[in-house]
């Protein structure tokens, strides 16, 4: 089964941390560049951060210097380290996996892949 697990997601006070972690099932991990987009009521699905297999990263202007993505290749698995957290940092998280190799395999056909989101609330 192909899937992306969201987790980590919970309250937290202004300033403070979450790490957030996604679990990649059903796929060849080292061919999908994987990032974390994040949604707040009423507004557009933002990227936050991107990381290719080989660690190079990305991030939007509005976290740099305070979330860090990494990704730990033998667990198929990709993390957000939120520190610093904004009220403004309040959504759902989304996990996001796109492939950048071509491949023929059945598991690997789709483009790209969404969780379902973890909730992140920033309320003091």
């Amino acid at each position: 089964q192909v899937q992306l697990v969201e987790s980590g997601g919970g309250l937290v006070q202004p300033g403070g941390s979450l790490r957030l972690s996604c679990a990649v099932s059903g796929i060849n991990f080292s061919y999908y560049g994987m990032g974390w987009y994040r949604q707040a009521p009423g507004k557009q699905r933002d990227l936050v951060a991107t990381i290719l297999h080989s660690g190079s990263t990305n991030y939007a202007d509005f976290v740099k210097g305070r979330f860090t993505i990494s990704r730990d290749n033998a667990k198929n698995t990709v993390y957000l380290q939120m520190d610093s957290l904004k009220p403004e940092g309040r959504a759902v998280y989304y996990c996001h996996a796109e492939r950048l190799e071509a491949v023929d395999t059945d598991a690997d056909r789709f483009l790209e892949l969404w969780g379902q989101g973890t909730l992140v609330t920033v309320s003091s």
